[in-house]
C-alpha cells in the first residue's frame, strides 16, 4: 500500500508541475501575442518620427558623391539616398565628412553613410553594411602614355614610381600594403588629385575601377589600366547602425526593389554613361 501511495503521489506531483509549466508557457505566448509584446527600438522608427534621413558622405568621390560647393551633393549614391528617403516619407539631410573621419562621424551623427563606401572587416566592427549594390576593385589610373608601364603591382612597387593617394580610406590602405617600395604621396584633396598625375607630379593612383573609368572621361590624357581585371575584388555598399536588423532589413528590401525595377540601373547609367 505504501508503495502504491508513493507512486500515486509522484504522479500527482508530476502532473501538477506539467500543468504549471503549460500555464506559464501559455501566459508567455499570450504576452507575445498581445499588447504587452516589447520590441527593441530601431533607427527606422526614429527616422520616421524625426522626419529626416541623415546621410554622412565625403562629397569627393565621383560618380558616387560630389559636393558642388553650394551646399548640394550629387551622384549615384545621392540620387539613391533621395529615393530611400522618399520611400520613408522623409527628407534627406547630408552631413559632410572625410574618409579619415567617416566611421566616427557615422556613429555619432548619421543614420546611413553613402558615397562609394567599400565594405571592410575593420568597418564591419563598428557598423552593419547593406547588401552590395556594385562589384568593383582597385586598378591603376595613369597618363595614357604610361599604360603599358604600370600593368602589375610589381611594376608599380618601385622606388622610382610616384604613387599618389587620398588619405584615410581603402585606397591608402591598399597602397601602403602593396607598394611599400614606391614613392608614396598622401594628397589631401580627392577631387584635384588626378590633376597631379596629368601635371607630371605623380605617376599612378590606384583606386576603384568605376572611379578610374569616370576620371579618364573627365581628364583627357589619363587612362584606366585594365579596369575589367582589377588587382583586388571589391564591393560598394552603405553603412548602417550596428545591431539594427530592423532598419537593415528595410534598406536591403528597398535596395532589392530598386535594382529589380531598374531604378538603380537608370541612376547608375545617368552618371556612368
Amino acid at each position: 500500500m505504501r508503495k502504491a501511495a508513493w507512486i500515486l503521489a509522484l504522479a500527482l506531483l508530476a502532473g501538477a508541475t506539467g500543468t504549471a509549466n503549460a500555464q506559464s508557457a501559455a501566459g508567455s505566448a499570450a504576452t507575445v501575442g498581445g499588447n504587452s509584446t516589447s520590441t527593441a527600438p530601431s533607427r527606422l522608427d526614429e527616422i520616421l518620427a524625426r522626419g529626416t534621413l541623415r546621410a554622412c558622405t565625403t562629397g569627393d568621390y565621383r560618380p558616387y558623391s560630389f559636393y558642388k560647393g553650394d551646399g548640394q551633393f550629387e551622384g549615384i549614391d545621392i540620387d539613391m539616398t533621395e529615393s530611400l528617403a522618399k520611400s520613408l516619407g522623409v527628407k534627406a539631410e547630408y552631413i559632410k565628412t572625410s574618409w579619415s573621419n567617416l566611421m566616427n562621424d557615422f556613429v555619432a551623427k548619421c543614420d546611413i553613410a553613402v558615397g562609394g563606401v567599400s565594405p571592410s572587416l575593420e568597418r564591419q566592427k563598428r557598423a552593419f553594411f547593406t547588401r552590395p549594390y556594385m562589384v568593383d576593385g582597385k586598378t591603376p589610373i595613369v597618363r595614357c602614355d604610361d599604360v603599358n608601364k604600370y600593368q602589375t603591382v610589381a611594376e608599380i612597387d618601385q622606388p622610382t614610381t610616384r604613387v599618389i593617394v587620398n588619405p584615410g580610406g581603402t585606397n591608402e590602405r591598399f597602397a601602403r600594403q602593396f607598394f611599400p617600395h614606391a614613392n608614396l604621396t598622401v594628397y589631401p584633396d580627392n577631387v584635384t588629385i588626378f590633376k597631379q598625375i596629368l601635371a607630371g607630379k605623380a605617376d599612378v593612383m590606384v583606386t576603384d575601377a568605376s572611379e578610374t573609368l569616370l576620371q579618364q572621361k573627365l581628364n583627357p590624357g589619363l587612362c584606366s589600366v585594365h579596369p575589367d581585371k582589377p588587382f583586388q575584388y571589391g564591393e560598394k555598399a552603405w553603412l548602417l547602425p550596428r545591431g539594427d536588423v530592423v532598419f537593415q532589413q528595410y534598406v536591403d528590401q528597398w535596395l532589392h526593389l530598386a535594382q529589380a525595377s531598374g531604378e538603380y540601373q537608370a541612376i547608375s547609367d545617368k552618371w556612368l554613361k
